[in-house]
């Protein structure tokens, strides 16, 4: 007997988009019960980085979806009781700690191909290991040294090997202090339950592929493989297998898959009004962003500042279930600046005022000071929205 493919549905471009937002948690009331640690199992990885403006990114993705959530809480979210581990994902992510059995794959791909250049001294690995057990949870600068100069890149022995533990797994990342890992034994911070590498390959990657089509709501092949930075052959490998549906959607010339629950109820609810860090994941991959909002942004904290044309860290607004806008923000004293401000048209401004307003408020600013406006018309709009605000 043949088995017949499942249906394809037919998603429109703004169906598409309201899945999307549903999915990263922009739409419909939030779960404040479940707070920061919901939001982590909500999206699955959490991405760091070391730019903090507002704030750091890690922060930045549960205020954006449950507003003023306190900073200690958030990261008390994530790192009290073994809640989180920290792994390469999308990136270097703050994952859930249920999914470590599912990173099994990764962490033997590791063991089993060739290692990064860093020459690491005979003895150092084991040395460290053994520092750890010893001393329990310390930074690389407490086992003996971060680097060998002042280069960032030029790590000492013992960072090598602390890191190449952790990429095995036999080390874990338990919190981030001053921005340095804290580094301890997987066998004492991770769950005794979890603590495994039992499961193949095939079992890792149907789970992480489901969790990426339930993340995004809706994604084409290189947007779920993008999202724990799988390769498109795993995603080929493991698609049919895992619960996710394949749809179309309008304008989208690639085939897509979908969370086969999300389309069961259609999106409702309130739409957040936020800044988005540029590595929040409802944009991080440029060409999906572009695909579903129409929105091109890229980050140029990288790009020397004479080339920039929306400054060192400019973070998209979102109001409406669109992106109207983007600002490149910073603080001095008790005033957050929007050193750069770009709107799409008058009628965002009144959003864009909010967006600066709450996050002003957030990290404890009493005012808001813009300096430019890419369009000058619309400059006043601004201004005046801003002041009946802050009244």
């Amino acid at each position: 007997m043949t088995t017949l493919p499942p249906p394809v549905t037919e998603l429109s471009a703004d169906e598409a988009r309201r899945l999307a937002l549903r999915a990263q948690g922009f739409l419909g009331a939030p779960d404040r019960r479940a707070g920061v640690r919901g939001v982590l199992r909500h999206l699955g990885a959490v991405q760091l980085d070391t730019i903090s403006v507002l704030a750091r990114s890690h922060e930045l993705i549960p205020y954006a979806r449950l507003g003023a959530v306190g900073r200690g809480t958030v990261e008390a979210a994530y790192w009290e009781d073994t809640h989180a581990f920290e792994y390469w994902s999308h990136a270097a992510c703050i994952l859930p700690i249920e999914e470590w059995p599912h990173f099994a794959f990764r962490r033997r791909a590791y063991r089993n191909r060739p290692h990064w250049n860093h020459h690491l001294p005979d003895g150092t690995y084991d040395q460290v290991v053994k520092q750890l057990r010893t001393e329990g949870p310390l930074t690389a600068t407490e086992l003996g040294g971060a680097k060998r100069t002042s280069e960032w890149w030029d790590w000492s022995g013992t960072k090598v090997a602390v890191e190449r533990a952790l990429m095995y797994g036999e080390v874990v990342c338990v919190e981030r202090r001053g921005w340095k890992r804290v580094y301890d034994l997987a066998e004492r911070a991770v769950p005794a339950e979890l603590l495994h590498d039992e499961l193949d390959d095939a079992e890792c990657l149907r789970r992480l592929v489901r969790l990426a089509g339930q993340s995004l709501g809706v994604g084409t092949r290189a947007d779920i493989a993008d999202y724990h930075r799988l390769r498109g052959e795993q995603v080929d490998a493991v698609i049919a297998d895992s619960g996710l549906v394949p749809v179309t959607v309008e304008g989208w010339s690639k085939p897509a898959w979908a969370d086969p629950a999300a389309l069961q109820a259609p999106p409702r609810g309130r739409h957040r009004t936020t800044l988005l860090s540029p590595f929040d994941s409802l944009v991080w991959e440029r060409a999906r962003t572009e695909r579903i909002f129409g929105f091109t942004h890229r980050l140029e904290a990288y790009v020397p500042k004479q080339k920039r044309v929306h400054g060192y860290f400019a973070m998209p607004v979102l109001a409406g279930g669109r992106l109207v806008g983007r600002v490149d923000p910073a603080r001095e004293g008790l005033t957050l600046v929007a050193r750069q401000v770009t709107l799409d048209g008058p009628k965002a401004a009144p959003a864009v005022a909010q967006a600066l307003v709450e996050a002003a408020g957030w990290v404890g600013c009493t005012d808001v000071r813009v300096e430019r406006v890419d369009a000058p018309d619309l400059r006043e709009p601004l201004t005046r929205e801003l002041a009946r605000l802050l009244t």
